[in-house]
């Protein structure tokens, strides 16, 4: 038989199609054809599969071969089918069975020794093989620990194409790494405990981690604000396996697991310069469409510095994203939505020189510059914004203290005792966190006492609050409740959250 079949995946976004590599050898002029809207990458697979078989010690066939990804109407993209390709030549060419290649998915990018190299994606990929019912795939060693996360699937790894080739052949395998999947929370972390001072803007963050609200830091340089969304994470509760996983797909879609372990259940944060541009923050891409830092920081922490320095357009990206949770890129290739479940901390100077804070009196700016430097931040970004904190600089009382402040150990068991309490009243409803109730539920069933919703229509009758602040300050008045051990949000819990959100003092 001349004709050999493989399986690969395509990926369109995190999600994944089955692909079949179908190879034809045929009689006539020896040539190379690849059909199935193969990108650029892919097209060179030709000289890396035929340099990697003769460095093999194989035979390159000559005569005609025909190489169809179906189904063909499906871009094809990247690398990833190197490995599959030439497989399934030898199997067209008689060097290798078909049958021990039935239900294999087949990953991985070939050098021109025969080193199988890692490749882009691998657990989405693996997730949409094994829904479409394969349970064995072929992986590189490098991809070997964000493959085993798909414990349900037998994972093969081989380091060349030489010892890929030796087990289909006689069965034998060279022992696999054994990883240990026991998912550790256990990192190196910065603590709280190293900041000092800085009272309002701590127990802010540890509300922002409580109930997932969105946090905007302004104070002079040097207060303290990297330092405490730096710390955000340490305080956030461990991630569960499914939102694990779904970190680690976005991750590995955009080839940035390098920096982050597969199997890590910190909240990741991602913290990208003033200077990045939109497709940066949001994704895309002309070719392939990757995902931006707000996807990656899904579950996680996204945070900007300088965020009145960022460009015009920039900030007001994240809009869409904070309100859905996700984000739909459309390009000419086609449109793909990621996850962007995050929470958004924004850090900013009051002024240009940054010294217009306490007294004022080192500042050498102008009212009309403070007022074009923080109007940089447009209103209907700051209008999503759950929180704004001042930040002082520290003083010199705070600094000669001896005795460090709360560890994130301890702020972190509160944070969890609150999101258990959230957890358990909206057992059994869609959403999990007091950020997340619905508008029509927060004027139903989860109002704040009578005397406190008077209070919150005072203010929109004066034209003090728009509609989504209103919700804003109940959600947030139900975190501030939790917090306290309150069964509903009273007066106090909701003027508390009200001055959370206009900056006022605490």
């Amino acid at each position: 038989m001349s004709l050999g079949q493989t399986t690969c995946v395509a990926l369109h976004g995190l999600d994944g199609a089955i692909v079949t590599v179908e190879v034809d050898i045929a009689d006539g002029l020896p040539m190379y054809s690849l059909l199935g809207l193969p990108d650029a990458a892919l097209n060179e697979s030709r000289d890396r599969v035929r340099a990697a078989l003769i460095n093999s010690n194989e035979v390159w066939p000559n005569k005609k071969v025909t190489v169809s990804l179906s189904p063909a109407w499906l871009p094809k993209s990247g690398s990833g089918f190197d490995l599959s390709i030439a497989l399934a030549i030898l199997i067209a060419h008689g060097a290798l069975p078909q049958e021990p290649l039935e239900d294999v998915v087949i990953l991985g990018e070939l050098a021109l020794d025969g080193r199988i190299r890692s490749v882009r994606g691998v657990l989405p990929a693996l997730i949409a093989a094994y829904k479409s019912g394969i349970k064995r795939a072929l992986v590189s060693p490098e991809n070997y620990g964000e493959a085993s996360l798909m414990t349900q699937m037998e994972i093969l790894t081989f380091p060349n194409l030489a010892q890929v080739l030796r087990f289909l052949r006689t069965g034998e395998i060279t022992s696999a790494p054994q990883l240990d999947l026991e998912l550790s929370v256990e990192e190196v972390q910065p603590d709280f405990s190293d900041v000092a001072g800085q009272t309002r803007a701590r127990f802010a963050a540890e509300v922002a981690a409580s109930g997932g609200h969105h946090l905007l830091l302004i104070g002079p340089p040097g207060a303290g604000k990297t330092m405490i969304a730096a710390r955000l994470p340490t305080i956030l509760p461990a991630l569960g396996i499914d939102q694990a996983l779904e970190v680690t797909a976005v991750h590995s879609i955009a080839g940035s697991l390098g920096t982050r372990s597969p199997m890590s259940l910190v909240a990741p944060i991602v913290s990208p310069h003033h200077s990045a541009s939109r497709v940066a923050m949001v994704g895309g891409g002309s070719h392939a469409i990757k995902p931006g830092a707000c996807s990656l920081a899904h579950h996680g922490v996204l945070f900007i510095d300088e965020a009145p320095e960022c460009a015009v357009g920039v900030l007001d990206s994240l809009r869409q994203p904070l309100e859905s949770g996700t984000i739909t890129i459309a390009r000419s290739v086609g449109s793909i939505t990621f996850p962007a479940q995050f929470l958004l901390v924004l850090a900013a100077n009051p002024c240009p020189c940054g010294k217009f804070s306490g007294k004022g009196r080192a500042c050498i700016c102008s009212s009309l510059a403070v007022r074009r430097y923080l109007g940089k931040l447009s209103g209907p970004l700051m209008d999503r914004i759950d929180m704004r904190v001042q930040v002082e600089p520290v003083s010199r009382t705070e600094m000669a203290q001896t005795e460090l402040g709360e560890s994130s150990a301890v702020i972190r068991d509160r944070v969890v005792a609150a999101r258990a309490t959230a957890e358990e009243r909206f057992a059994n409803e869609s959403w999990k966190l007091n950020s997340q109730i619905p508008s029509r539920a927060l004027r139903t069933t989860y109002k704040p006492e009578r005397a406190a919703m008077n209070f919150l229509h005072d203010q929109l009758e004066k034209e003090l609050l728009t509609a989504r602040g209103l919700h804003k300050i109940i959600r947030l008045s139900w975190t501030l409740a939790d917090l306290a051990g309150h069964t509903i949000p009273n007066l106090a819990d909701v003027q508390r959250a009200h001055q959370l959100r206009e900056g006022s003092e605490l």
